[in-house]
């Protein structure tokens, strides 16, 4: 199976993890364009470099629309390009793709609460707070609280949302023509009320498909185009409390736990007819976040593996793994049956990717194990020993945490580790 694989940006989480996840079964072909055609936090991607690979003789394409129109994710909140420029571009893509198997996603503008420019134009430095509450605001009341934002940038800001907002409209005509098979729209960190809510709310009238979450998505297409029911079964580590909302999301982690599997392509179950089982490390009362010194009470149960196959969504903290869970990991250890774990970002990143590597492992027609233990050391070095770790103190602590993970997974790697975006957000780990 030949698969084309466009990602939202150059980032290890969106271009190297779809590569370790297709590792795994060595039957499946994975192309992506050259990472150097493809954005970061400032550069926007080689379009017609894209489109020149786009080209190319694939069974499926898995596509992040959000690179072609506009360069990449990062870049759909900054372009200065018209509404007029973008439908060109995407026009000469709809002749690209005309008759292919697409699954295809694009993003709903996000409207971050913080006044950090970094991902966004550089007036949200001292309005973004401001921006987000005009926003929350009209959409939960239908009226301003206050009007504190000055009038050209709410403009500028306003003509940004609905340009995008209208580009995602081609996309639904689209997909009424037939031209996708999966179209998917993700609400991309996202509160209980505001513009971007709104949008969602306007595109599922008009028959849309929307999801909260955004990085894991494309891998969730991936792991959709790849046919072949599996029954999981979700198990709450605190069941009492699967209702409460994760941190940047907007549905109830219960919800957020079926929604993926369904994207998946894969089917909730209970757990005696599941082929695998997902345990779900989800938090009490609030969940917390390191980074950001969001406590919540970390895990403090017993964890024994099961018979069945099994993996493990660590989603207490966002951005991280829980420290306590993973101490019970390394006293256990994982088993042959074994599927996965993740403690990616949000709890929709983590459920995404973990669900996807886990079905592309049931599946596989040509298993690579060692592919599969170099993805594990890659999610417990990154979401356990860096995100929850390493990161509040130095790069170069993560090899303080090596041999434990090694002896966890049962392989060992010479690994070197950088900062790809020369940020703390993300780390990039390489076997050499």
């Amino acid at each position: 199976m030949k698969i084309g694989f466009v990602p939202i940006d150059n980032r290890p989480v969106c271009y190297t993890l779809a590569k370790q996840i297709c590792a795994i079964d060595k039957s499946i072909e994975l192309s992506l364009p050259n990472r150097e055609f493809l954005g970061d936090l400032t550069k926007c991607a080689d379009i017609e470099a894209i489109f020149e690979w786009l080209k190319g003789d694939f069974d499926i394409l898995i596509i992040s629309l959000d690179t072609i129109a506009y360069g990449g994710l990062i870049p759909s909140r900054r372009s200065p390009d018209s509404f007029d420029e973008i439908k060109f571009r995407l026009n000469r893509l709809k002749k690209l793709i005309e008759g292919k198997k697409v699954y295809a996603f694009s993003s709903i503008m996000r409207i971050s609460d913080n006044n950090i420019n970094e991902e966004e134009k550089e007036y949200w430095s001292k309005w973004g707070k401001k921006i987000f509450q005009y926003s929350y605001c009209m959409d939960k009341f239908g009226t301003m609280c206050k009007k504190e934002v000055p009038d050209e940038i709410l403009e500028d800001y306003l003509n940004t949302r609905k340009r995008n907002f209208e580009i995602n409209k081609i996309y639904l005509d689209w997909q009424k023509e037939g031209v996708f098979e999966t179209l998917i729209f993700s609400k991309d960190d996202c509160a209980e009320y505001g513009f971007n809510v709104q949008e969602a709310r306007e595109l599922e009238k008009l028959g849309a498909f929307v999801k909260t979450g955004a990085d894991e998505i494309p891998l969730s297409l991936l792991s959709r185009a790849i046919k072949g029911k599996v029954k999981i079964a979700p198990i709450f580590f605190e069941p009492k409390y699967k209702n409460l909302i994760s941190n940047y999301e907007d549905i109830s982690i219960e919800k957020c736990v079926k929604s993926q599997i369904e994207l998946a392509g894969c089917e909730v179950s209970d757990v005696n007819s599941a082929d695998i089982l997902l345990y779900v490390n989800n938090f009490i009362d609030k969940q917390g976040e390191i980074v950001m010194k969001i406590p919540t009470k970390p895990f403090d149960g017993v964890f024994e593996k099961p018979e069945k196959p099994y993996m493990i969504a660590d989603v207490r903290y966002a951005n991280g793994a829980d420290n306590a869970f993973v101490e019970k990991l390394l006293c256990v250890g994982l088993g042959e049956n074994f599927f996965g774990y993740s403690a990616w970002n949000t709890s929709a990143n983590t459920l995404g990717s973990l669900i996807c590597a886990a079905k592309i492992k049931f599946l596989a027609k040509d298993y690579d194990d060692n592919a599969f233990k170099n993805l594990q050391i890659t999610r417990f070095l990154d979401d356990w020993a860096y995100q929850a770790n390493a990161r509040q103190t130095k790069l170069s602590d993560i090899k303080n945490f090596e041999e434990k993970v090694f002896k966890l997974v049962g392989k060992c790697a010479n690994l070197s580790y950088k900062r790809p975006w020369n940020r703390t957000f993300e780390v990039e780990i390489e076997f050499n």
